[in-house]
């Protein structure tokens, strides 16, 4: 899918034939067709579960050789017009399934050229079928609904952060008026983030520059009460990431843990490499006397859902509570490219 959520005319595009969640849902999708051939094909549950084993020993060989080669054709599939790259799917389809069915012919006598020319057709059908069901998907995922909450959470940025914000960066207009000037600056950088468009992906070190900058801010306030640890000497910069991924979380991790506690609390972001996939592990001080989470669930649907739109089933987002610790881990793949072709 295309790494831009937009609201107006989606273009037509191939799936992303190296994601994981494509893959799972082929994978599930025509078994189930099987499944279903099985049992229109016959009435008793003993021929029913015979019917499918032959089905199988058919489909499966053909399924697995194909998603292999696609998986191989992906980045020039991904980059060609769509015309072109879904003609190429179904000549993939049609010319494995000639040659397993040729093979299939070899082992067993008794089949019939019309059956092969059954089976190549089958998988036709079932491949027209796949891409158009990819194609819905892709603009089911992508009207003004997930524009808009991608709105709210830029929105969402608590209107107490801004007053107090202002209000220390005016306190130190006399005394300190070099650290006011920086903290002004800080403040128009991050509301110039919130206000512009956030639906490409950015580099992982401009988000991690915008989340420096609103702890400046946030410990400008807070002062001594406040303590930040990085952990990124493993981060890879040029990762590509959805805007406003961890400034949410971080938002949340002062106002639940440090804001409302008595006591000066540490919030550790560690960010690294592992397997070809970026890790974001973010932790602070937790409350078990902290019954408002509503906004820290909203944040956690919300950044879980854009994982989703950009990444499928290749990213998650987990969070986990200890005694006196909240911790939240997001997983996605390390890219360092941004597709192109977005519609206007």
């Amino acid at each position: 899918m295309r790494t831009s959520i937009n609201q107006n005319r989606i273009p037509l595009s191939l799936p992303e034939l190296r994601n994981l969640g494509t893959i799972l849902r082929i994978l599930l999708l025509v078994n189930a067709v099987v499944m279903i051939a099985a049992f229109v094909r016959e009435e008793r549950g003993a021929a029913i579960s015979d019917a499918w084993v032959q089905m199988s020993a058919v489909v499966e060989p053909h399924l697995l050789c194909e998603l292999l080669i696609l998986y191989l054709l992906a980045p020039w599939l991904e980059r060609a017009p769509y015309a072109i790259g879904a003609s190429s799917v179904m000549a993939v389809t049609l010319a494995v399934g000639l040659g397993i069915n040729t093979a299939l012919a070899a082992l067993i006598p008794d089949m019939t050229t019309g059956a092969m020319l059954r089976h190549v057709m089958f998988s036709l059908l079932i491949a027209g079928v796949l891409l158009f069901y990819f194609q819905l998907r892709a603009k089911a995922l992508s009207p003004a609904i997930a524009e808009a909450r991608l709105q709210a959470l830029q929105a969402r940025i608590r209107p107490h952060f801004l007053f107090n914000s202002i209000t220390a960066v005016l306190s130190l207009m006399r005394s300190e008026p070099r650290r006011a000037e920086t903290a002004l600056e800080d403040l128009a950088d991050l509301f110039r983030v919130l206000m512009r468009d956030n639906r490409q992906l950015a580099p992982l070190s401009d988000e991690v520059e915008l989340c420096r900058q609103y702890l400046d801010l946030e410990k400008l306030r807070l002062g001594e009460r406040l303590t930040i640890e990085w952990h990124i000497d493993n981060m890879p910069g040029d990762a590509q990431v959805p805007p406003l991924l961890l400034q949410p979380l971080l938002e949340n991790a002062v106002y639940h843990g440090i804001e409302r506690s008595s006591v000066p609390g540490v919030i550790a972001i560690n960010i690294f490499l592992r397997r070809g996939e970026v890790h974001a592990i973010l932790r602070n001080p937790y409350k078990m006397s902290h019954s408002d989470h509503g906004g820290n669930n909203m944040a956690l649907a919300n950044i879980r859902e854009r994982l989703a739109l950009h990444f499928d089933a290749e990213a998650s987002l987990a969070s986990k509570t200890k005694r006196d610790s909240y911790e939240v881990h997001i997983r996605m793949p390390y890219r360092t490219y941004v597709e192109s072709g977005e519609g206007a």
